[in-house]
């Protein structure tokens, strides 16, 4: 089986182009760097880590890369360039690996007699909605039934927002009105997930930060309510990121993991950006493995991460 195994031409194609930015950035720089060198040396190194950095990489992460590549280097004094992007890929591929980045194959879920929750968190703006609405496509594509609650109860249009979504991927959702406990929503969407043997429970909360300790209080008072039906719930915590942002993201990510326990991210937004590089810095510096990146508007853009894949996609 090759590099891209069950990965297929499509969503190859459909990686290409939505990382088309980040990749032309970086090429170019990279093509500067290496004009007229026959080997890697410290000065293409020097040119290396601006590039990552720039590429919003992050800077704890880019030296990472760059002194495991100085390592490979020192055991053959005369590799020679064309090397360079090879080992390149393997350096990052090895690192999303260390953070089980892009373990999973595809939608599929753990057997379970209870419905898998998934609580969304991110602030307003990142794409959260459309993530969620995209999600629950995917989902249901793969043969899994899907249900949505609304616990985002501070705004009205996110209410909205997502029961649009939710009739235009044809699935059902359940909701309260503007200012109703988000606790009392979510609690309402499992026990009619449960009632009507749903797969897959996905809940939007609030996304807001201006104070951290309202935001922890919702979140946990969200999860003890849903635990009082199903134990374990919510499975999966996914914060929802814009890479477009670059450090920002960094920054929120910061904030939400203080918050509550993140178990997943999903970068949005990549294709309108040549500050893909973000996708391996936060993984590598939050240690929460990205499962879904969002590459274009329509509905098959939102992909399961492989990390291969992606770094493949991002330095060929």
């Amino acid at each position: 089986m090759g590099l891209f195994g069950i990965f297929s031409k499509e969503k190859k194609e459909s990686l290409d182009q939505g990382l088309s930015k980040t990749k032309e950035s970086v090429f170019k720089k990279l093509s500067r760097a290496v004009v007229g060198k026959s080997k890697v040396d410290d000065e293409v190194l020097d040119s290396l880590e601006e590039i990552l950095i720039t590429s919003d990489v992050g800077v704890e992460t880019t030296l990472k890369i760059i002194e495991r590549i100085e390592g490979r280097v020192s055991r053959d004094k005369y590799m020679g360039i064309d090397e360079l992007n090879t080992i390149l890929k393997e350096e990052i591929a090895g690192l999303l690996e260390e953070n089980n980045s892009g373990d999973v194959s595809d939608f599929d879920l753990p057997e379970s007699e209870y419905p898998y929750v998934i609580m969304v968190v991110g602030v307003n703006g990142v794409g959260k909605t459309t993530t969620i609405g995209k999600l629950a496509w995917n989902f249901k594509k793969a043969g899994k039934s899907v249900m949505l609650g609304a616990a985002d109860t501070f705004r009205a249009a996110a209410i909205e927002q997502l029961e649009i979504w939710a009739q235009r991927v044809d699935v059902p959702i359940v909701k309260q009105k503007m200012g109703s406990d988000p606790a009392s929503v979510a609690y309402d969407t499992l026990a009619s997930a449960i009632a009507a043997k749903a797969d897959v429970v996905i809940i939007d909360t609030a996304g807001r930060l201006h104070n951290k300790v309202g935001l922890m209080n919702e979140l946990s008072k969200i999860k003890k309510v849903m635990q009082k039906l199903v134990p374990d719930a919510p499975q999966e915590v996914l914060l929802v990121l814009d890479g477009s942002t670059g450090q920002n993201a960094f920054e929120q990510a910061k904030q939400f993991t203080l918050a509550t326990e993140v178990t997943a991210l999903a970068l949005t937004k990549l294709d309108g950006t040549a500050k893909g590089g973000v996708v391996i810095g936060i993984s590598d510096q939050f240690k929460i493995p990205v499962k879904y990146i969002g590459i274009g508007e329509k509905l098959e853009h939102l992909q399961i991460f492989r990390r291969r894949e992606f770094v493949e996609s991002l330095f060929s």
